[in-house]
Parts: structure tokens; C-alpha cells; sequence
């Protein structure tokens, strides 16, 4: 079964994550811009941060066999620092016009102020003018108030829910979510967001009409494998594989193809991987690895 993964920070991941991800079936990944632990203090920290979504990161995931796309966005986090989010507001639109980019985001509150507020809205407004997807993230703290003050926003801007994917959901925001006809994501994250056990039994209470799963997995004690992990379980649980595939793959597909940039045949017709390719002079591999060199059509060859 193949597996999209529609939430996942990689750049904090190492290539063996890659290798896992790709041999567990893993063809495509999302990864949204997001704050990176340390607060940064210049646009031109963003600036190089966007650059390596769009640049560098993508190469290396083809490296690996895994389509890799992402969202550009201002997080709620550094929303806070008013000088720096106008610096970072003025480049937005370069990035969202970049090949690869499928979505605003992630987007959203997380101490619910009213600067995050104002970004989010100026998000949501930019969104529209690029007519890009949306990618929501909800807050850690006051989570059910902070999601629906979200959908609330969204819907005074009179945004079609079908364009926006709220994540993070839990069993106290997932029913309104769906009921308001938004894409409900689920992320699969240890100890912290949501267990795999815990999101099996909400599908099999909700269905997988507008549901998502993902991993998120960052830099943080997390699994890039969460996804078909998660996939395995509900095949044990007895839910069908066309279920399964909906959850894991095809409403993902939905969900961000309206860009224009998330096509199924990049990735069912892929590039044969080449590891002496460089990227601006730079190679995947470090020292002494050698490189993997695969020939088209060398995966029907029975050696």
C-alpha cells in the first residue's frame, strides 16, 4: 500500500528516516514551514529556511524515492514579533509562487493573541489571492476554544471549508470540525497530540469522509513511520483497506491537488534515483558513502 505522510517537519529528520519512510511505502511527503525551537531574530533566517523547503529538501527526499512538497507560511508562534512577522509577510508571496508549494501554512493560533490573530487573518486573506489550500494548526493549550475561534475566522472571510485542512485534531474538536465541512486531520504523536489506538476508534465512530492522518514528526520525540504504522493497526482492528487508503493516501490527494502542484503521477512515474546528482554542488552523501544508481525499468529485473 503506498502512503502519503501530509505533515512532516524532514528537515529535522535524517536521510535513514527517508530510507525507512520509502521502503515502508511512504511516496509522498508535506512538510509545512514551522517554528524551529530556537525563536529566529532576522527575515533572512526565514529566508534561508524557505529556500531550503523549496530547494534543497526537495532534492534530497528524490534522492530517497519520496516525492517531497511543502507550505510556506508565517507560524503562530513568531506571529508575536510584530517587526519580524512584517518583514516575513512582505516575502510570502515569492515563496508561495515556488514549484512544490501546495498550501499556506501551517497557520493559526497558539497563545490565541491578538497579533496571531492579525497574522492569521492576513494569511488567510494572501491564500485567497494566490488560491492556494490552507493549512491550520490548532493550539496545544485551549485547544477546543482556539479551533473554533479559528473556523469562526475563517468563515467571516467567507472561505470555502473544502479549501482549508485543520490539524491536530482530537476527539473534542474532530465532530464540529467535520460537521462545518472542513478536512480533519489527525496527527499521529507521542505522548503529546494523539495515539494511533485513540485515532482508530475515532474512525471507526466517524468514518474517513474529510479525514486525514499524519505524522508531524520533528525534532521532537516523534515517528516519521507514524502513518503506516497507524495503517497497520487499523488493518488489525478489522477496518477495510479501502478505508484505510482514504485515510492514508487518496483524501490527502484532495485535500492539496487544488494547487496544481500535488499530482499522483509525479510520483507514480518517477525520476530514477541518482545519488551523483548535486544540488548547487552539493551531494546527499556524506564522505566514502557510495552512491545508489538506479536504471529505469530496473525494478522488474529478478537478479
Amino acid at each position: 500500500m503506498a502512503f502519503i505522510d501530509p505533515h512532516i517537519h524532514m528537515v529535522s529528520r535524517t536521510t535513514a528516516d527517508y530510507e525507512a519512510m520509502a521502503a515502508a511505502g511512504v511516496v509522498a511527503v508535506i512538510e509545512p514551514a514551522f517554528w524551529q525551537g530556537q525563536p529566529r531574530t532576522t527575515a533572512g533566517s526565514f529566508q534561508d529556511y524557505f529556500a531550503t523547503l523549496v530547494g534543497f529538501e526537495r532534492f534530497r527526499a528524490s534522492q530517497f524515492g519520496i516525492r517531497h512538497y511543502c507550505t510556506i507560511g508565517l507560524n503562530s508562534k513568531e506571529a508575536n514579533n510584530e517587526r519580524l512577522a512584517d518583514e516575513v509577510m512582505e516575502m510570502l508571496p515569492l515563496y508561495l509562487t515556488k514549484e512544490g508549494v501546495v498550501a499556506i501554512g501551517e497557520i493559526g493560533f497558539d497563545d490565541q493573541t491578538a497579533l496571531e490573530e492579525k497574522y492569521l487573518r492576513l494569511q488567510l486573506e494572501l491564500a485567497v489571492e494566490v488560491d492556494l489550500p490552507i493549512l491550520i494548526h490548532t493550539p496545544h493549550r485551549n485547544k477546543k476554544r482556539g479551533t473554533y475561534r479559528t473556523m469562526d475566522i475563517i468563515e467571516d472571510l467567507g472561505i470555502a471549508p473544502h479549501r482549508v485542512v485543520i490539524d491536530h485534531n482530537n476527539e473534542e474538536t474532530c465532530k464540529e470540525v467535520l460537521d462545518r465541512g472542513y478536512w480533519c486531520a489527525f496527527t499521529i504523536y507521542p505522548r503529546t497530540k494523539m495515539g494511533n489506538e485513540r485515532v482508530v476508534e475515532i474512525i471507526r465512530q466517524y468514518g474517513t469522509e474529510r479525514v486525514i492522518i499524519d505524522s508531524s514528526a520533528d525534532w521532537g520525540v516523534s515517528d516519521a513511520l507514524a502513518v503506516p504504522k497507524t495503517a497497520r493497526l487499523m488493518e488489525q482492528a478489522g477496518i477495510t483497506n479501502d478505508q484505510i487508503e482514504i485515510v492514508t493516501y487518496q483524501n490527502a490527494l484532495a485535500a492539496y491537488s487544488p494547487s496544481g502542484q500535488f499530482r499522483e503521477e509525479d510520483w507514480l512515474n518517477p525520476t530514477p534515483i541518482d545519488q551523483r546528482t548535486l544540488f548547487q554542488g552539493n551531494s546527499v552523501l556524506r564522505g566514502g558513502q557510495s552512491p545508489r544508481v538506479d536504471e529505469a525499468g530496473e525494478e522488474l529485473i529478478i537478479r
